[in-house]
């Protein structure tokens, strides 16, 4: 059944709408909540709505709750392609908790918030930026951290990173969520713009496999695969740029590096020159890599979790 959550007038005989599809079946109270689009540009998300529902609408009689499914909660941004809000510039996901007698950001926000506050889980799905790839990863905030890790560890995910990264820092939506005591966490994968079918497939299998905990689905899922814990920074290696160029790629994400590795070369093409050689400090998982290949000094060309089995 699909709902509107937020509806705002805009100029010129125009409505923004947020809409949800909520799929529910059997006796079971329980629910979760799949919200994405947040960022305009981030398109990996649609994929996994997508995948979701197909599941379900394909064997409803495994569903024992309920699934909300939220495909896209900036639809101003989706349409044009932008990752803020048009006209207003703004990260939605620094809106939170909203205001209800504030601008229509916060209406949206406060909305947003009051519509999700009887979910028993929220999955936040997000990509990267259209610089960086990122491997399939859950994010929580390090104040909650307690009460998410055991249901994260369901997620099929490779890393589990319990860190204040802007997507889960105060007034995102997984903070103000979990501040109110809704458990709610980030999925980042992929690569802004675009949609990376076996992430999607990966992050779909997980959440199945923890609605199966949750209770939320009878139906069969996959057994989740270990995931590695990251918290404090010295668990992680990040590699910058120390010249400008053009990287070239070596490596792929989601590559077991060793110390000494060639992660790529960063060139000249004026000049014909290799400027520098990017080489794995540490051993340890690549999770991170860098895609659009033009760097200045200082951009991110990667991060590695040390010491990954």
């Amino acid at each position: 059944m699909i709902k509107t959550v937020v509806s705002v007038d805009l100029p010129v005989d125009e409505t923004l709408l947020i809409k949800k599809n909520v799929l529910s079946n059997g006796d079971a109270k329980e629910k979760i909540s799949i919200v994405t689009g947040i960022h305009g540009d981030e398109l990996e998300g649609q994929l996994v709505c997508f995948e979701i529902q197909q599941r379900i609408k394909n064997n409803p009689e495994f569903l024992n709750g309920t699934v909300d499914i939220y495909p896209a909660l900036n639809p101003l941004g989706m349409d044009s392609i932008s990752r803020t809000i048009p006209a207003f510039d703004m990260d939605m996901n620094k809106t939170f908790p909203g205001f209800y007698d504030g601008t229509m950001v916060e209406y949206i926000a406060s909305q947003i918030m009051d519509d999700l506050k009887d979910s028993d889980f929220v999955v936040d799905i997000h990509a990267s930026s259209i610089f960086i790839r990122e491997l399939p990863q859950v994010r929580i905030p390090l104040d909650f951290k307690d009460k998410l890790i055991e249901k994260c560890r369901y997620m099929n995910l490779d890393l589990i990173w319990a860190y204040n990264s802007s997507s889960v820092q105060e007034n995102s939506l997984a903070y103000c969520l979990n501040d109110a005591g809704i458990d709610a966490v980030v999925i980042d994968m992929g690569i802004a713009m675009a949609c990376t079918k076996k992430y999607c497939e990966q992050v779909t299998d997980g959440i199945f496999a923890l609605m199966k905990h949750l209770g939320i689905w009878t139906g069969p899922a996959v057994e989740p695969k270990q995931s590695i814990y990251a918290e404090n920074k010295e668990s992680i290696e990040i590699l910058s740029s120390t010249v400008s160029g053009m990287f070239v790629r070596e490596t792929e994400c989601g590559t077991h590096v060793e110390k000494g590795q060639l992660l790529g070369r960063i060139i000249d093409p004026l000049s014909g020159n290799v400027k520098c050689e990017i080489l794995a400090p540490q051993e340890g998982l690549l999770f991170t890599i860098r895609e659009y290949p033009v760097v200045e000094i200082g951009s991110l060309i990667g991060r590695i979790f040390k010491c990954a089995k």
